[in-house]
């Protein structure tokens, strides 16, 4: 089993920065990869950015340039950076890990509002 704790997530004016972080324990030698998505209101929840167990990233092209993730092993945590933040990108954000099963944190609300 692995359990996923989030934190980081509020309201920030558009332009500004978040930094999420999910901190993972359990069996956290299965892990493979482990990555943010995203559910906006009404809408399917999406990809975000991915970090492999080899430190290989990935990210949606809308978030490209803006935010970053990155790992600390030796904290067990996956980290969302998040730059120039938009209005668009206001949604839960979920974390998840793969290992033989998926895990999901319980998300956390980013709103980013004047």
């Amino acid at each position: 089993q692995v359990q996923l704790v989030e934190s980081g997530g509020g309201l920030v004016q558009p332009g500004g920065s978040l930094r999420l972080s999910c901190a993972a324990s359990g069996s956290i030698f299965s892990i493979n990869a482990m990555g943010w998505y995203r559910r906006a209101p009404g809408k399917e929840r999406t990809l975000v950015a991915t970090i492999s167990s080899a430190g290989s990233t990935n990210y949606a092209d809308s978030v490209k340039g803006r935010f970053t993730i990155s790992r600390d092993n030796a904290k067990n945590t996956v980290y969302l950076q998040m730059n120039s933040l938009k209005p668009e990108d206001t949604a839960v954000y979920y974390c998840k890990a793969m290992a033989m099963s998926t895990y999901w944190g319980q998300g956390t609300q980013v709103t980013v509002s004047s």
